[in-house]
């Protein structure tokens, strides 16, 4: 039995940078996804290089070991093509980029990986993140100094120890060799999706999506609803048995996006599928115009390309509302009326659309909170379910308050047996309880 792939690549720029540093390559036999770094000098021109470097490799065929050398050994080469830029050009000096590639051999796929960009196996419903970060945080994990947890907000988060670069430091990759079984979906992405969208969500995109191309433009719908501040890159490909589907669920047209589909050169950055097969059609017009046996062409369709319009915003518009919908499924922590109070939806905002409106207030104002207990009201508190946020609200509130000491009796001592009690004469003219409250008083 021998494997195939179907796969969708997508890039998007985001919402705050202001240009995309991060590329990616799907074709049949490789995947990459590439984030480049080293500011708006260098980034973009990294990540192409390794791009550039890394494609030739889908047009061979390799064994299992030599897809796995061959691999290790072209990421050198990339590396190689940064220094020389950086030679050649001095204001490069500095540029990197993440690498996390995919060779197919058969019925198996060799791994190069560095930096923080990821791969995601989903296997008989199950996500599993296949690679390890190469970033700081990760080291501490990895140490015990820090929890997983601890080491989503961490501060210096995205700070990343081993990249490739045209510095001259040991930049030896993660190699591994993976095997393919029909079914799998793998997704590599930067950052720019893996930092802001949960794992749940990520996880139900690709277990409930029927296509690559569905999952891929859905999660960078959720990271941009998610208010991604980085470019963001997705590939998405699904192994498949060739003779158990139709002819079109195998993908044959090489997709290159993001930095790489402008800085690459034309041989290398080669049409995506629709303009693959737009080119081919009108390669196939010119040869019949030059047969002079051949059929009058056919009329031409313009409300063809009306429908293909139509399409593409309504599956974007399908997307949007998904991912608004997923939004209200989701609950946290936060401030309303000067209360603690538990929010439906996400701390975010899509344009002019607000995606939390609070849902329960507790009655307990903020300002009676000591200040490290108030600035945790900043949404990070996050739970599945309204009940479970406010447990967790009232949780944080009797962690917050001190616990009330109790009021000392104003009961009356028993006296001793057998002795008048002063306070007992009639001439008092008063009960006890009555005097202590004058004595107070």
């Amino acid at each position: 039995m021998t494997l195939a792939l179907r796969y969708a690549a997508r890039s998007d720029v985001g919402l705050v940078r202001q240009n995309n540093q991060d590329s990616a390559y799907a074709g049949p036999n490789l995947l990459v996804v590439a984030d480049g770094m080293g500011g708006h000098a260098g980034g973009d021109i990294a990540s192409s290089l390794a791009i550039a470097a890394l494609a030739p490799l889908d047009e061979t065929e390799h064994g299992p070991q030599e897809a796995l050398a061959d691999l290790e050994r072209t990421v050198e080469q990339a590396r190689q093509d940064l220094v020389h830029a950086s030679e050649v050009d001095p204001d490069l000096a500095g540029m990197g980029t993440t690498v996390t590639a995919l060779l197919r051999s058969g019925n198996t796929l060799a791994m190069a990986h560095l930096g923080d960009s990821r791969a995601y196996l989903l296997r008989d419903g199950a996500l599993n993140q296949v690679t390890v970060d190469h970033t700081f945080v990760q080291h501490l994990v990895d140490t015990g100094r820090i929890s997983p947890d601890e080491a989503e907000t961490h501060p210096q988060r995205n700070v990343v120890m081993r990249v490739l670069g045209d510095f001259d430091v040991d930049l030896t990759p993660d190699m591994s060799v993976r095997e393919a079984r029909p079914g799998d979906r793998w997704l590599l992405c930067s950052d720019g999706l893996s930092g802001f969208v949960p794992l749940e969500q990520i996880t139900q995109v690709l277990a409930e999506c029927e296509s690559p191309e569905e999952a891929a433009d859905l999660l960078i719908t959720l990271a941009m609803t998610a208010a991604s501040t980085d470019n963001i890159t997705v590939v998405v490909a699904d192994v498949v048995d060739p003779d158990d589907v139709d002819a079109s669920w195998v993908s044959t047209s090489t997709q290159v996006v993001g930095a790489a589909a402008s800085e690459m050169s034309p041989e290398l950055a080669r049409p995506a599928p629709d303009a693959a097969e737009d080119a081919s059609r009108r390669h196939d017009d010119d040869e019949e115009d030059e047969d002079d046996d051949a059929r009058p062409a056919p009329k031409r369709r313009p409300w063809i390309g009306v429908l293909v319009i139509l399409a593409v915003l309504g599956g974007l518009g399908y997307g949007a509302w998904w991912a608004y919908g997923w939004t209200q499924e989701q609950f946290y922590v936060g401030v309303a009326d000067g209360q603690v109070a538990v929010y439906r939806g996400i701390p975010q905002s899509a344009g002019p659309l607000t995606l939390s409106q609070p849902v329960r207030l507790t009655g307990t104002p903020v300002d009676e909170l000591p200040a490290y207990w108030s600035d945790r009201l900043d949404g990070t508190i996050r739970a599945s379910s309204e009940a479970e946020a406010l447990e967790r609200a009232e949780r944080l509130i009797d962690d917050a308050l001190p616990t009330p000491t109790p009021s000392p009796s104003t009961s009356p001592s028993p006296e001793p047996s057998g002795s008048p009690s002063p306070s007992s004469s009639p001439a008092s003219g008063s009960s006890p309880a009555a005097r202590d409250e004058g004595a107070e008083a």
